[in-house]
């Protein structure tokens, strides 16, 4: 699972990645801090199965802690865009073939309106503006590649089979699968570029808009005029998160990403002060620092995709080295039992019999359709 930070330079994307990875980043305010992409991992968070089991769990990636699941995933912080960015302005061809390897955008967006569509300082900036811009930019990053090769397209024979070969094998460089043209065709005729192009980007790049800088006034105040004409806008404050994670490194909090925390070390004014306030403008109003709500929303939500523990032993809900839970996948939702097993790998699913509900200890055929928080084992031939 990759998800890249996409926005306008200057926006925050490298105070948002620091603040979900804790990877520590050149951070500015100028234009173009970040050139080439910063790679890290950060996690989802889910309710652990431990509990209703009765067991303590041991993950071989990511951890858990107080029955909270960290399921990692791969997050990019990729070159700022600047409008024009689709005909290389600014280091608009960087970031968009950046963003190939990215299921999901998020959006970061300086919601205090104090740096403008460049990235330069300003006052009253409408957010709104970058909202569209940036969107639209990666829309027509798309429409291009469709035109660059649309007199090939208008050569075929009519059908869509041969539309969709031709569609996968020239658009294969943005990230684009098979099963997403389909679905763009079913709704768009390819002769209509610009819907179908903006169609194939919804699908294939979704974007989860951030309002960022939300422990700013401003911020706050055209979140308030926003949010009713967006309402899938995620407020968030990655720097009260990163002021939070650093405070609970130093013993002086305790914290877990996503929800409050309490003040346990002894603490100066000053750093009392700037919990304090965090906790006035930024917890108490949005219920969180909103970093891990967007995480989560991006992948539960925008993607749909469910979290699924295989364990080798259905009863004692362990692997073969005796490790209870170990493993915490990651899958789309509606992933059927056999395709599940070749995700775990290749030879399970090879040579696949059927699954076992850790719960019900009944056996689950290949097509059975895994849901949420399913714990199963995989029966295989030897």
């Amino acid at each position: 699972m990759e998800v890249a930070l996409a926005g306008k330079t200057n926006s925050g994307k490298s105070s948002f990645f620091k603040a979900a990875t804790m990877i520590d980043v050149e951070i500015s305010n100028r234009p173009f801090v970040t050139i080439k992409p910063n790679e890290g991992v950060a996690y989802l968070t889910t309710e652990c199965v431990e509990k209703e089991f009765g067991i303590k769990c041991k993950p071989k990636t990511g951890f858990c802690k107080n029955g909270t699941r960290f399921v990692p995933i791969k997050l990019w912080d990729i070159a700022g865009l600047v409008p024009g960015a689709h005909e290389g302005r600014g280091l608009g061809l960087q970031f968009l073939d950046d963003i190939r390897q990215a299921s999901v955008l998020l959006h970061i967006v300086d919601f205090s309106g104090m740096t403008d569509s460049e990235g330069m300082p300003t006052e009253n900036h409408n957010p709104e503006d970058d909202i569209q811009f940036v969107e639209n930019e990666i829309n027509l990053w798309f429409v291009d590649v469709i035109k660059r090769n649309l007199e090939k397209i208008k050569k075929l024979p009519p059908g869509k089979a041969e539309l969709m070969d031709v569609l996968q094998q020239q658009l294969s460089g943005l990230g684009v699968t098979k099963e997403q043209i389909s679905q763009t065709l079913d709704k768009y005729a390819i002769s209509d570029v610009e819907s179908f192009a903006k169609g194939l980007r919804q699908i294939s790049k979704p974007i989860l808009t951030v309002a960022n800088k939300m422990d700013l006034k401003k911020s706050q105040e055209n979140f308030e005029k926003l949010s009713q004409k967006h309402p899938n806008i995620v407020p968030a404050s990655a720097e009260s998160e990163i002021a939070l994670k650093k405070a609970g490194e130093k013993k002086l909090i305790n914290y877990t990403s996503g929800n409050g925390f309490e003040i346990v070390g002894e603490l100066d004014d000053i750093k009392r002060n700037a919990l304090e306030m965090i906790k006035r403008e930024v917890i108490d109003k949005y219920g969180s620092t909103g970093v891990q709500n967007v995480l989560n929303k991006a992948v539960f939500e925008i993607l749909n995709y469910i979290i699924v523990y295989p364990v080798a032993d259905a009863s004692k809900l362990t692997d073969k080295d005796g490790n209870y839970l170990p493993d915490a996948f990651l899958v789309p939702n509606g992933t059927t039992m056999k395709e599940f097993a070749f995700r775990v790998h290749t030879q399970l699913g090879e040579k696949f019999i059927t699954g076992i509900d850790a719960r019900t200890k009944l056996r689950l055929s290949a097509d059975y359709k895994l849901k949420n928080r399913d714990v199963v084992s995989i029966v295989f031939g030897k």
